[in-house]
Parts: C-alpha cells; structure tokens; sequence
C-alpha cells in the first residue's frame, strides 16, 4: 500500500475545497450542511466509481441510470469559514469543524461542544495499492469507543474488536452470533466516542468493503480502526449527532426513508417451502386456509415460496407448474375471501434451460461476460444460469413485463430472494445503462435496482394502493422500497437470542421496517417451547411471519403443536391489538426516520448499563420487551433503565423504580413486558379479530407515572391502505397526560380531517389506580373503562 502522505490546498470552491495529493490524487471536501461532510479522494485516472445510486437527500429518488457523484446541488450547501495556516486549513460551520493536517495528510473533526470527537490516525490515514486498487482510510480509536451498524451483521450491538466484511452471499444457516458476511452490503457505522457523542460514517462505494474495528493491531500506529474498499472509490459522509438517534435519523434524511407500507403488512403472515413445493400444493395450501380458520389463528398475508415456479429439483422464475396448480385463481379467491394477501418468491437468475432464456440473453436482459459478449453463466441455487442485468433497461422490462403477466394479474405481489448476486466471473460486467460498470463495483446495485423495479410494476398496476415488496439483499437505499429479514436463520435457542440483536442493529442501520423467520428457517423443527419463546419475541417485529424449510416436509405453523397453539393464537391476537401502536411508529419511521425496534440506549443514551449486552429492547419509546431466550426459564432478570419516573408492569400495571434489575415472572404463557412512566398505548378495542388489521375500534392504555409528571404521544390513523394521506387525508390524535399523586388528566385532540372509523376512544388506567381523572376531548369523544 502506499500512502497518500502530503497535501496541499489549491482552491476554496462554493462547496468546500480541493486539495493535491501525492501520486496525482486529489481531495475534495464538501461542506453539505451545517453538520454534514464529506471526503472524496479522486485517483489521478478518475472516479472508478462516476455514479451513485445509494445517497437520495432531502426526500428525491435517484435515476434509474444513478447520480453524477460529483453533484451536490440537492444538499443545502451552507456558508462556511476556511482558514489557511502553514501546516493545516481548517473549514467550519456553525456545528462542525474539520481541521486538515497537511503532512502527514489527515483529519480531525470537532464540534463546539467535543473537541476532536473524531479523527485519522495520525500515521498514513490513507493508503492505496496500485497493484489492486485497493484504498483505505485509517482513523483513530480509543478503547472506550463503541461501534454500530454495517446492516444484517451477526454478534452483540457494539462491533468494537470485530473485523466485518461488506460482501452478500446467500448465508443459509448462519451463526447470529458468528457469521460473517450475510447478505447485504451496508458500509455504514455509527461512532459513539468517551464524550457521548455520537456521529456516522457512510461510505458510499458499492465495492465490497472490509470495516477493521479494532481487531488489527499495529505497534507504529497506535490504536486504530479502518475502512478497506477493494474495487471502488474512497468516498465518505461524516455527521454529528450529536444523540445516536439523531444520527440514526440523518442517516435516513441521506440515503432515503423508510417505504410507509399498508397497515396489513404488520399483521401476522405465514410462508413455508414445503407447502408449494409439494406435488399436490394447490389442495395443501387450501388446506392451510382450512386450518387457519380451524384453529381462529389471526392472518393478514401468505408468502408462497418459490416451489409454484419448479418443475423437478429446478426452479424458473415467472412460471407455474400448472400440475402443482391447476387452477392458481381459484386458489388466490379463497385466499381472498379469507382476508389474506398473497406475496410469491422471485428471483433474478434465469437458469441455462429457462423457457425464457434465450429471449432475455437476446434483448441484453442478463449481466454479461465483457471477453465473450454472451451471458456471464455461474452457479445458481439449483444449477447454473446467468442473472438478470437491471442496469440495462430490457432487464428491467422482461422483469416487469414477467411480474406483470404471471404475478400481478392474479393480484399476487412479489417478494425479491436469492438476490446476493453471487457472481464471481472477474470479466462479469453490468451494462450500467450504456456505461459498463465491473460485476465488483455493481453487484449491491443489481438487488437495489431489482426491488425498485418491483416496487415500481406494483405501484403501476395498484396505483391507489401503497406499495408493499420485501428484498433479502441489497445495500442503503432498499428501504425506499421493500420490506427485509434476516435471512435463512437456523431453528435454535442460540439463533433466538442473537437474531434480537440482528434486528437492532439493522434498525440502527436504517433498516426499519425488519424482522425474522419465527421459528427458524433452516435446521430442525422448533419444540414447543421454543416456537412459543419465538413468536413471543417476533410479535414485536414489524415484519412477524413464520416461515421454514424442514427436512421431511415439517412447518412452522401455529398449529405445529396443539398443546401450545391456544399460547400462540392469543401472542397473534395481541399483535393485532396493538396495531393501532405499531401503526403510529410505522408512520413515524417512515416520516421522521425513528426506528420502531430500539435497543434500550437509543431511549436512555445517558445510562451506561443501557449499552451492556441485553436481550431486552424497546419497541417504539412506551414498550419493554425482555424477551425469553433459554430453555426452561419462568423468571427473567429485566434492567429497568433510569430516566421515566418508573416503570410499570404491562400485565399488572404495577409500579416499579427506575434504574434497577427487577426479577419478573416468565411464565410459559407470557414474557416480561414494561412501559415507563406516562406512557400510552393505542390498541383496538375488540377481542373480535374478524377484521384483522381493518378493525376499526380503539382504546387508549395510559400508563401515569406516582408522582408529578407529564408526557405525550401522538396516534396515526389514516385509511391503511390508500395514498390518499399523502394529500392531507389522515388524522393525528395528540395526547397530552399529566399526573400528580392524586389526579390523572388526558387530553386528546384530533389534527386533521381523516374521519375516523370511531366515534370514542376508550380510555384505559392501569388495574387499581383510583386517582380522579379528569378526560379533554378535542374533536373526539373520550370514555373510561376497565
């Protein structure tokens, strides 16, 4: 590697300055806004990487055909102050300061309130090889450091020592302690330093990149950490904070916000590969309807797995096996009538013997070996075919127009799989929109383009509903589109507790709207215990579905053991009472860029015991989950952080102090679960779950603290469905609680002018409080009850 070790400036420039390199390289700092940077190292032969298709600032989308990297005319682009000395210039806004050392070249960030909160190590920050053109950016670490992010990765929150690799591959049966890569590309962390303030990273390069957080050690450097791009450029984001749930949020504002789905994509689904991939999968998947209704399991959508497409072991996107399912519409109609939406599996690679191979490699449809001209053939999940190229526009019609004919004309929505792009072929190459781009430098961008071609065919034929797909891969920019999950977890205890970790640190990397295969995708068939531990814990993930690939034909249902189905049936029914709940977080996530998983430190950043490792987390800021991960136990250990004015049981509402460990029953039935003082929760008001996600009744649980307090939240209804909020057509309710030792005061006001399916709200105290309430209804009406 050889270092980039002397700079010099050349110019101030309306946003930033540019600064010569060693070798021919140059540097181009941007100052985007009053707390956003960003470093652009550009090699003496040009960007390898000219586009970009994952930074969508200020609510745009990108081109199909990417972004001019070098364009920032979407971001603010602030005034800001540049002073040249002899051995460094400094830059400054308002709220962020970067200080440039000139030699050896490096920086060091600062704000008002931390001094040098981040900065290169200062030894050869940045290197490049010329054999490999591979480049990487050195930083300083401090043993107190702590590091999240980089997407689907395994192990505790804090990566802190773990060397982690950006590359996807399709990782069934993964450690979710252990295993890495998984299967996205999400070069993304967040840094909280020994002064508590916390800032991103983000690295926009679609190579595959290698994230050093203090496993390396070298003695002539001090303590380090770095990012190692292999292919592309060096080209990276920094904000501050200065909270980490501010700069979860700032990232969303910079790579694009979460999708806002319908409200029946948060209700319970079902999928599992046996029952499509049997020889009489027609009556076996009514049959699952049968049962459904058999055992009054609550269920908003089906997922087929991709057997409705094989023929033999082989299976060929956009095809039926008319043998499996003579008649898919009647199928889809009973599936209707139950209330269940249907999402089938697709994947991108077109096996050697597809019907349609031979029309898609004629159009250009599929990536290309750039030494022969002709598809780039690898292997495959059932053999060996070549991908489709979604950065060429037949690509992205034969996907379309596939979707379209065998998919969307049965009312079938699609569910993107397999889409790692695991294609090695050095000389593959995407079309890149007439501009090839090297397979090492685009394979994240073809799963990105492929869900944004799913998305967009569904929002074309459904053009008054919202739009809901899911995607197992990809890199930042997929929550513009899909839904996404962990992948094909293994059936076990271990796999349990660490998949809870999985899901923070996703939601911490902007992958809101997440979850898990309930139960275990890969390996053996869970035990009764185990089944209901998981659907416990899943039922507080956005995305809640059961989902299975068992030797011998086994599924993850509900009713895989009777003699705990009645404890399964009544953790789904209580998902469907909360959605008025999730529903609320889902719109603020989409809208203001707030996870709805939360590890405990997002809401109590100022407690250090919220950092410890935990099996705990918090679903939007009014519910603790202490989720049950081993065998046999009927008590848990649950720390309840400081900070509300305590806390209380959701089952009981007793009250319990702040800032201690509790000992809560754990019964096979039920998991601890605790709100903080002044919380609110909206649910429906109806054990009646025959409309589902659609059940239009509500009631309000508060949650008032012992002592003087106040609090608020606000609840989102619109009608689930539609778009038509996004000209006005919704409602907020605001509530506003306050409470002293003897007195209980609600206010709620409706804002907008969605009617609401209700005409009163319930309202809920906790079991045995008997403190007069006083209850303000603004534009509603306001009951009390038990």
């Amino acid at each position: 590697m050889q270092p980039l070790a002397a700079a010099s400036l050349v110019e101030r420039v309306a946003d930033g300055a540019r600064f010569a390199l060693d070798n021919g390289w140059e540097c181009r700092l941007f100052v985007l806004s009053a707390d956003l940077m960003r470093v652009l190292l550009i090699p003496p032969g040009g960007l390898r990487e000219p586009r970009t298709w994952m930074v969508a600032p200020r609510g745009t989308d990108v081109p199909w055909e990417g972004r001019n990297r070098l364009d920032v005319t979407a971001f603010e682009r602030p005034r800001f102050d540049l002073d040249q000395g002899e051995h460094e210039v400094v830059l400054q806004t308002p709220a962020l300061h970067v200080r440039v050392r000139l030699r050896p070249f490096g920086l060091e960030w600062s704000t008002p309130d931390a001094p040098s909160f981040a900065a290169d190590r200062s030894t050869h920050a940045y290197e490049w090889s010329r054999r490999t053109g591979a480049v990487r950016h050195y930083m300083a670490r401090r043993p107190t450091d702590r590091y999240f992010g980089l997407g689907d990765k395994s192990g505790a929150l804090d990566k802190h020592g773990r060397r982690l690799r950006t590359l996807a591959l399709d990782a069934l049966g993964y450690d979710a302690q252990t295993s890495d890569p998984l299967y996205k590309h999400w070069p993304y962390v967040i840094v909280r330093d020994r002064s508590g303030v916390a800032y991103g990273l983000f690295y926009d390069t679609l190579s595959s990149a290698t994230f050093d957080l203090g496993c390396e050690h070298d003695n002539y450097h001090g303590l380090y950490r770095y990012c190692e791009i292999e292919a592309g450029d060096l080209d990276y984001y920094i904000f501050v904070g200065p909270k980490i749930r501010d700069v979860v949020a700032k990232f969303a504002e910079l790579t694009g916000r979460m999708a806002f789905g319908p409200r029946w994509s948060l209700g319970y689904a079902n999928t599992a590969m046996a029952l499509t991939d049997a020889e009489d999968a027609q009556p076996r998947l009514s049959d699952f309807i049968d049962r459904v209704v058999e055992h009054a399991i609550p269920i908003s959508a089906f997922h087929f797995g991709s057997g409705y497409s094989s023929i033999g072991p082989r299976r060929y996107v956009f095809t039926w096996n008319r043998d499996k399912f003579p008649d898919p519409r009647a199928l889809v109609e009973k599936f209707r009538r139950a209330g269940i939406r249907l999402i089938a599996n697709i994947k991108p690679c077109l096996l050697d013997d597809h019907p349609d191979y031979a029309d898609a490699a004629a159009r250009g449809a599929l990536i290309g070996d750039a030494t022969t001209g002709k598809p780039s053939i690898g292997q495959f999940w059932d053999g060996e075919g070549a991908y489709i190229d979604f950065t060429h526009p037949e690509g992205v019609r034969w996907w379309q127009e596939g979707l379209g004919r065998q998919l969307l004309a049965y009312g079938i929505l699609g569910w993107n799989d397999n889409n790692e792009y695991e294609v090695w072929n050095d000389d593959a190459a995407s079309n890149g929109f007439g501009q090839a781009i090297p397979i090492d430098r685009s394979r994240p961008l073809q799963p990105l383009l492929m869900t944004r071609a799913t998305y967009e065919a569904q929002a074309a034929r459904f053009a008054d509903e919202r739009v809901y797909t899911v995607t197992r891969a990809g890199p930042p920019g997929i929550q513009r589109y899909a839904q996404t999950w962990s992948g094909d977890n293994t059936t076990s205890w271990h796999t349990l507790r660490w998949n809870i970790r999985m899901g923070l640190t996703m939601s911490l990397s902007g992958m809101f709207n997440t979850g898990h295969d309930v139960g275990g995708f890969h390996g053996p068939v869970p035990d009764p215990e185990l089944l209901v531990r998981w659907v416990q814990s899943g039922a507080f993930s956005p995305r809640f579905i059961m989902n299975s690939w068992k030797a011998g034909g086994a599924v993850n249902t509900p009713w895989l053991h009777p003699e705990v189905t009645p404890i399964i049936r009544d953790w789904i029914r209580l998902r469907y009472r909360l959605l008025p709940y999730l529903y609320s977080l889902f719109r603020r996530a989409a809208q203001f860029g707030e996870p709805m998983l939360r590890p405990l430190f997002y809401e109590f950043e100022d407690e250090s015991h919220a950092f410890a490792d935990s099996d705990d987390f918090m679903l939007g800021p009014n519910l603790l989950v202490a989720s049950v991960v081993e065998p046999g136990q009927r008590e848990r250990l649950v720390h309840l952080p400081a900070g509300p004015g305590g806390w209380l049981d959701f089952w009981t509402g007793k009250h319990v102090a702040a800032g201690q460990a509790v000992v809560a029953p754990a019964p096979l039935e039920r998991i601890p679960l605790f709100v903080p003082a002044g919380a609110m929760l909206p649910t429906t008001d109806t054990a009646d779950m025959r409309r589902l996600h659609d059940e239009p009744s509500r009631a309000l649980r508060i949650f008032p603290g012992m002592k003087n307090g106040s609090s608020a939240f606000t609840v989102y209804e619109d009608d689930g469905l539609t778009l038509r909020y996004r000209d006005g057509d919704y409602a907020e309710l605001e509530c506003r609680l306050e409470w002293t030792a003897r007195t209980v005061r609600l206010q709620v006001t409706k804002h907008g002018r969605y009617r609401l399916p209700y005409a009163t709200l319930r309202i809920i105290p906790p079991p045995g409080d008997r403190r007069r309430m006083q209850l303000v209804g603004k534009g509603i009406d306001l009951a009390t009850g038990a």
